[in-house]
């Protein structure tokens, strides 16, 4: 019982001396406390008091492309976290090869009559993906947010890193160290953040035609990026810039199956500074995206247009964070 108190107060952001008073139905305990206690209940697993087990909290959806990249779990602690605390029973809709789609899971959540979604890597930030599923919550008024970019003409609420900055912050790193053949991994054509970023090379590197041989396109996982990052390696490229850490991973893999050693003849940038980039070999350079702070204005976003205080369109920018650790030094001969 104390082990359930104090998970809950931690879940709710409230004292253990407040969920007991929830629990045991006492007064002093304000309406929104009590249903973000009742929440992080639901959240935690735990069966509310039979007393108030008929009382059911407001659903909203959070759609995730994948588990498998620790940075769409932690993107998930922070806005299952958040919603707890506001009041919101999350429902976490993870993608897999060969499971349940977006498109599926938009269904199933209108079919619960969410009270909003927030989506993170979606088919929203694929130009040539299809898009009609977004086009039935706008059609029935249902408040949304995305995080990070996609396509303009969708009109929902968007929480971005800054892909310029950030390429800015990983293209200066590289030629500090002296490198000048750097390439790119990044995601499919059609793939919005990725074209950010691909324009922020062009603008910093001052690219042209002759250039298009620095990029490769990969999906992304480390076997895609393990290809596309051989191609760049053998062109001669010294430094490269990767769209996520598993694309970094992978080209980190290319380099040794090419019997380069990274970062002595390879250096390579990675984006998300997700979860154990410290433990790989070498630790990761990597461009830090702020999943908290974008995890809490998405909720925020999302709550705002539910409460009715009208809907925010411009697109949020958080600046990056460049986290220099041992995948990059010096260029070769430096």
């Amino acid at each position: 019982m104390t082990k359930r108190l104090t998970e809950v107060a931690k879940k709710a952001g409230v004292s253990e001396a407040t969920v007991s008073r929830v629990l045991n139905g006492r007064d002093g305990v304000s309406e929104a406390t009590r249903t973000a206690v009742l929440t992080a209940l639901d959240v935690l697993g735990y069966e509310r008091p039979t007393k108030l087990r008929g009382e059911r909290a407001r659903l909203v959806g959070l759609v995730l492309p994948e588990l498998q990249n620790p940075i769409f779990p932690a993107l998930a602690e922070v806005v299952t976290g958040t919603l707890a605390q506001r009041g919101y029973t999350p429902a976490l809709c993870a993608r897999t090869i060969g499971g349940v789609s977006e498109m599926d899971y938009v269904e199933m959540l209108l079919d619960h009559q969410v009270s909003g979604v927030i989506f993170a890597g979606g088919s929203y930030a694929l130009a040539d993906a299809r898009h009609d599923h977004y086009r039935r919550l706008t059609d029935r008024g249902l408040p949304v947010v995305l995080v990070n970019a996609g396509v303009d003409e969708l009109g929902f609420p968007r929480v971005s890193t800054d892909d310029a900055v950030a390429v800015e912050q990983a293209y200066g790193h590289l030629r500090s160290l002296g490198h000048e053949r750097i390439g790119m991994v990044l995601g499919p054509e059609g793939h919005v953040p990725s074209r950010r970023k691909l324009d922020a090379m062009v603008q910093a590197a001052g690219w042209g035609a002759d250039d298009a041989e620095c990029v490769e396109r990969s999906s992304f996982s480390m076997e895609g990026a393990r290809v596309a990052a051989t191609k760049l390696v053998e062109r001669g490229v010294t430094g490269i810039i990767c769209a996520s850490d598993v694309l970094a991973l992978g080209t980190i893999r290319a380099a040794r199956r090419l019997g380069r050693s990274v970062p002595t003849d390879v250096s390579v940038v990675g984006f998300d500074d997700s979860a154990f980039m410290t433990c790989t070999d070498p630790p990761l350079t990597t461009v830090r995206q702020p999943i908290e702070t974008m995890g809490q204005a998405a909720v925020d976003l999302l709550v705002t247009q539910i409460e009715g205080a009208g809907v925010l369109q411009d697109e949020l920018l958080f600046e990056p964070e460049l986290v220099v650790r041992g995948s990059t030094a010096p260029a070769p001969g430096r």
